[in-house]
């Protein structure tokens, strides 16, 4: 989510700061001309003041006419910019270089017809650093209330341009200071906002595991996301509560149920003696009373493996699978099956030890009571990557994708083997007992058939 969120953040904040930069730049640059703008207006009034004594036909010797010409040449050597003055008929009075003609276009033809109207330049046309021309800047010369003529300026702009792209570039270095700060308070502002997300998403992942204990801490963050902590803490709680009510129902009807039912089936035994040999109901309602008494024990069994924490501890599981084998060895020759072990002669891994011996007497249980006489049952240890698995593979009919699907689920059983006995807890029972201590249990087709069980514990502590 973070990566979600920081993106949008960051495009938001900056176009934030492109939305200021812009009009910012552009009051840079407009302040920079208006300063160049504003002396040279007072350098062409200086100089019109000059110029209104200086009549259009005077003679080259006159006093006053010299005296503006000099002013202009000095002002044109010492600053580089050309200055003129010129009648309304477009002839220079006096300009600096002398050669300098009025252009007939251009901003300098444009500043020099609005002075004609008795208008001073004020507002010329924004000078950008990429542009590389003049500032043309004229004052009209006024006598007797006339406009006698214009001086007119024409600027290099080359120091203008240089304090613009300076301004912008201490504008650019505080955008980027602002921006790096921005980028830093997303991330902070990220984190507070995601942090009881990401607590909430690992304490529903331990939830999901089966770890019913874990809980939201009270940590920071919106209010909002501190309420939801809260009531998803109220509702863990209330699922919890149901869990164990209903593991605590299970476990005392199993166990009240189990005395009647064990008084019942003596009763029936009692009842047997009395009957004449051979009767065939009183063997039928023996072993009904028998299968009940088995699922009441199942039933037992899975409460209590959902109620107790697993004592998780570093165990070579070759050695439990090996031991477990050779305990269901007589089984399997009564049923004339081969029960065989290979794999590797020792495997640690992370398990109850108890645990996964009950869990692996479910699933060769299992095995052995589907699998025909003259076939076998393989277990093998293998430890790779992060688990060690210990597989049970039958030769027995095997189970169809549909049935695959749904193995393990508590009381079903496949249509096919409803003759044989069971409770269909045992694999219910084996999947609790791995998942307590974070492993588990999955099905697959043997070849050519049969059902392949795999029991995976992890290498490292969970």
């Amino acid at each position: 989510m973070r990566s979600r969120l920081l993106p949008l953040l960051i495009i938001l904040m900056a176009g934030v700061l492109l939305a200021l930069g812009f009009p910012l730049a552009a009051s840079i640059a407009a302040a920079q001309q208006q300063r160049v703008v504003v002396d040279r207006i007072d350098d062409t009034t200086r100089f019109a003041a000059l110029a209104q004594y200086v009549s259009a036909g005077a003679a080259a010797e006159d006093e006053r006419l010299s005296t503006l010409r000099a002013e202009l040449l000095r002002y044109q050597q010492l600053y580089g910019i050309r200055a003129g003055v010129f009648d309304r008929n477009r002839h220079a009075t006096a300009a600096a270089p002398v050669s300098w003609k009025l252009p007939t276009q251009g901003e300098a033809y444009t500043a020099y017809s609005e002075a004609l109207y008795g208008h001073r330049s004020h507002d010329p046309e924004q000078v950008w650093p990429w542009q590389r021309r003049t500032l043309a800047v004229a004052s009209p010369v006024v006598r007797d209330g006339d406009v006698v003529g214009v001086i007119l300026t024409d600027s290099p702009t080359g120091a203008l341009r240089s304090r613009i792209l300076r301004g912008w570039l201490v504008m650019g270095a505080g955008e980027l200071a602002a921006m790096a700060v921005a980028v830093g308070a997303a991330f902070r502002l990220a984190g507070w906002v995601l942090r009881p997300v990401r607590v909430l998403d690992r304490v529903t992942h331990d939830i999901a595991t089966g770890r019913m204990k874990s809980r939201v801490a009270a940590a920071g963050g919106p209010p909002e996301l501190r309420r939801l902590a809260g009531s998803f803490n109220e509702m863990a709680d209330n699922v919890e509560q149901v869990l164990e009510q209903q593991r605590a129902f299970v476990a005392d009807a199993s166990h009240q149920l189990r005395n009647p039912l064990s008084a019942l089936l003596l009763r029936i035994e009692l009842l047997g003696l009395e009957l004449p040999d051979g009767n065939e109901e009183i063997g039928s309602v023996k072993e009904e009373g028998k299968r009940l008494a088995s699922v009441l024990d199942d039933l037992l069994g899975l409460a209590l493996a959902e109620h107790t924490a697993a004592d998780l501890a570093l165990t070579d599981i070759a050695a439990i699978a090996l031991e477990r084998v050779e305990a269901w060895r007589p089984v399997a020759e009564r049923k004339g099956v081969d029960l065989s072990y290979e794999g590797v002669a020792a495997a640690t891994g992370w398990a109850d030890a108890v645990g996964l011996s009950s869990a692996l007497d479910a699933v060769v249980d299992n095995a052995l009571k589907f699998t025909p006489e003259g076939e076998r049952v393989q277990v093998s240890t293998v430890g790779s990557g992060k688990s060690v698995e210990v597989t049970v593979a039958d030769h027995g009919p095997g189970l169809t994708d549909d049935e695959l699907a749904r193995i393990g689920d508590r009381f079903w059983r496949s249509t096919r083997h409803q003759n044989i006995d069971g409770s269909g807890l045992g694999l219910s029972i084996a999947r609790v007992l791995l998942a307590q201590a974070g492993g588990s249990i999955s099905y697959h087709a043997n070849q050519p058939h049969g059902l392949r069980v795999a029991l995976a514990v992890p290498r490292t502590a969970p």
